[in-house]
Protein backbone atom coordinates (compact mmCIF):
# COMPACT_ATOMS: atom_id res chain seq x y z
CA UNK A 1 0.00 0.00 0.00
CA UNK A 2 1.12 3.53 -0.84
CA UNK A 3 -0.31 6.80 0.40
CA UNK A 4 1.09 9.58 -1.82
CA UNK A 5 0.82 13.18 -0.60
CA UNK A 6 1.77 16.00 -2.96
CA UNK A 7 2.99 19.47 -2.07
CA UNK A 8 4.83 22.42 -3.59
CA UNK A 9 2.22 23.83 -5.92
CA UNK A 10 1.57 27.53 -6.25
CA UNK A 11 1.01 30.48 -8.56
CA UNK A 12 3.94 31.63 -10.68
CA UNK A 13 4.70 33.71 -13.74
CA UNK A 14 5.59 32.15 -17.07
CA UNK A 15 9.27 31.26 -17.22
CA UNK A 16 9.59 30.61 -13.51
CA UNK A 17 10.20 27.27 -11.81
CA UNK A 18 8.57 25.10 -9.19
CA UNK A 19 9.50 21.90 -7.39
CA UNK A 20 6.73 19.51 -6.52
CA UNK A 21 7.22 16.88 -3.83
CA UNK A 22 5.40 13.61 -3.33
CA UNK A 23 5.83 11.81 -0.05
CA UNK A 24 4.59 8.27 -0.69
CA UNK A 25 4.87 6.33 2.51
CA UNK A 26 4.73 2.58 2.11
CA UNK A 27 6.52 -0.60 3.10
CA UNK A 28 8.20 -1.06 -0.29
CA UNK A 29 8.41 2.44 -1.77
CA UNK A 30 11.75 1.76 -3.44
CA UNK A 31 10.29 -0.80 -5.86
CA UNK A 32 7.23 1.18 -6.92
CA UNK A 33 7.32 2.94 -10.24
CA UNK A 34 6.30 6.52 -9.53
CA UNK A 35 4.67 8.98 -11.88
CA UNK A 36 3.20 12.44 -12.16
CA UNK A 37 -0.05 13.20 -13.94
CA UNK A 38 -1.92 16.45 -14.34
CA UNK A 39 -5.46 17.56 -15.05
CA UNK A 40 -6.59 20.99 -16.19
CA UNK A 41 -10.18 22.17 -15.70
CA UNK A 42 -12.47 20.65 -18.30
CA UNK A 43 -9.76 18.32 -19.62
CA UNK A 44 -8.83 14.70 -19.12
CA UNK A 45 -6.00 13.71 -16.85
CA UNK A 46 -2.74 13.34 -18.77
CA UNK A 47 0.60 11.69 -18.16
CA UNK A 48 3.47 14.01 -17.28
CA UNK A 49 6.38 11.71 -16.49
CA UNK A 50 7.55 8.74 -14.47
CA UNK A 51 10.61 7.30 -12.78
CA UNK A 52 11.55 3.64 -12.71
CA UNK A 53 12.15 1.58 -9.59
CA UNK A 54 14.92 -0.34 -11.35
CA UNK A 55 17.44 2.34 -12.24
CA UNK A 56 15.83 5.76 -11.65
CA UNK A 57 15.42 6.24 -15.39
CA UNK A 58 12.77 8.77 -16.35
CA UNK A 59 10.36 9.33 -19.18
CA UNK A 60 8.35 12.46 -19.97
CA UNK A 61 5.50 13.55 -22.15
CA UNK A 62 6.51 15.53 -25.22
CA UNK A 63 4.77 18.61 -23.86
CA UNK A 64 7.18 18.88 -20.93
CA UNK A 65 10.28 17.12 -22.26
CA UNK A 66 13.38 19.23 -21.80
CA UNK A 67 11.71 21.44 -19.20
CA UNK A 68 10.80 18.98 -16.43
CA UNK A 69 13.05 16.57 -14.54
CA UNK A 70 12.37 14.01 -11.84
CA UNK A 71 14.29 12.38 -9.01
CA UNK A 72 13.48 10.05 -6.14
CA UNK A 73 14.89 9.70 -2.66
CA UNK A 74 14.09 6.24 -1.39
CA UNK A 75 15.38 7.01 2.09
CA UNK A 76 12.72 9.72 2.36
CA UNK A 77 10.08 7.85 0.33
CA UNK A 78 9.82 10.97 -1.81
CA UNK A 79 9.74 11.74 -5.51
CA UNK A 80 10.42 15.24 -6.82
CA UNK A 81 9.22 16.89 -10.00
CA UNK A 82 11.33 19.86 -11.07
CA UNK A 83 9.41 22.12 -13.42
CA UNK A 84 11.44 24.72 -15.27
CA UNK A 85 10.43 27.41 -17.75
CA UNK A 86 6.79 26.99 -16.86
CA UNK A 87 4.15 27.93 -19.39
CA UNK A 88 0.48 28.87 -18.97
CA UNK A 89 -0.36 25.52 -20.59
CA UNK A 90 1.17 23.81 -17.54
CA UNK A 91 -1.63 25.12 -15.34
CA UNK A 92 -3.31 22.09 -13.78
CA UNK A 93 -3.74 20.01 -10.69
CA UNK A 94 -0.73 17.71 -10.45
CA UNK A 95 -1.11 14.20 -9.07
CA UNK A 96 1.46 11.71 -7.84
CA UNK A 97 0.84 8.02 -8.45
CA UNK A 98 2.48 4.68 -7.72
CA UNK A 99 2.60 1.44 -9.71
CA UNK A 100 3.59 -1.95 -8.36
CA UNK A 101 5.93 -3.70 -10.81
CA UNK A 102 4.01 -6.19 -12.92
CA UNK A 103 0.72 -4.37 -12.46
CA UNK A 104 -0.80 -2.68 -15.53
CA UNK A 105 -2.10 0.42 -13.76
CA UNK A 106 -1.09 3.15 -11.36
CA UNK A 107 -3.25 2.16 -8.41
CA UNK A 108 -2.16 4.59 -5.70
CA UNK A 109 -2.97 8.27 -6.07
CA UNK A 110 -2.53 11.43 -4.08
CA UNK A 111 -5.02 14.25 -3.68
CA UNK A 112 -3.14 16.62 -5.98
CA UNK A 113 -1.47 20.01 -5.75
CA UNK A 114 -2.47 23.05 -7.80
CA UNK A 115 -0.07 24.76 -10.20
CA UNK A 116 -1.12 28.03 -11.84
CA UNK A 117 1.08 29.75 -14.41
CA UNK A 118 0.20 33.22 -15.64
CA UNK A 119 1.59 34.91 -18.73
Amino acid sequence: QLQPVESGGGSVQAGESLRLSCVASGLHFSIYNMAWFRQAPGKEREFVGNISWKDDSTSFADSVKGRFTMTRDNNKSTVYLYMNNLKPEDTATYYCAGQWPGKPDYDYWGQGTQVSVSS
